[in-house]
């Protein structure tokens, strides 16, 4: 029997696969338990709309990252720091500090954890970072880090 799986069941497969299973793990198990709805015509074209709809707006995310992206790499993110007098910063950047210089320079909000910093950064100058966006989209972004 084949069935659309609704959500992840292990070692079967993943959301909207179509899996053939026996009919008795499908009307005892899957189907109750509301893991998986039968391959009928009406349902496989539920799914195929599902899928489309997925797609357009994947695509239309995966535009605004671009345009996003596109603003980051417009100039350098300039970060400010309390500097000692032979140049040195007080403790380090960290990405809480990029991710605010980001959203008060760009406008727009990064989360944090999404913001690694390549090199430590413990004195003024130029440095870069990487921010990961998801689905393997990642830039590369460069910050100036300026005394306050």
């Amino acid at each position: 029997m084949q069935v659309i799986l609704i959500q992840d069941v292990n070692n079967l497969g993943g959301k909207n696969e179509i899996v053939t299973v026996k009919n008795g793990y499908a009307r005892n198990y899957l189907i109750p338990s509301k893991f998986a709805v039968e391959a009928s015509h009406s349902n496989l074209q539920q799914l195929q709309e599902k899928l489309k709809q997925q797609l357009k707006k994947e695509a239309a995310m995966m535009a605004e990252i671009n345009k996003v992206i596109e603003k980051l790499k417009e100039g350098s993110i300039k970060v400010g720091a309390k500097v000692g007098t032979s140049g040195k910063i007080f403790g380090s950047v960290t990405s809480v500090q990029v991710s605010r210089a980001i959203r008060d320079q760009k406008g727009y909000e990064i989360d944090r954890r999404k913001i690694h910093i390549l090199d430590e950064i413990k004195e003024l100058g130029t440095f870069k970072a990487k921010i990961e966006f998801g689905n393997s989209v990642e830039t590369e972004i460069e910050l100036e880090v300026i005394s306050e």
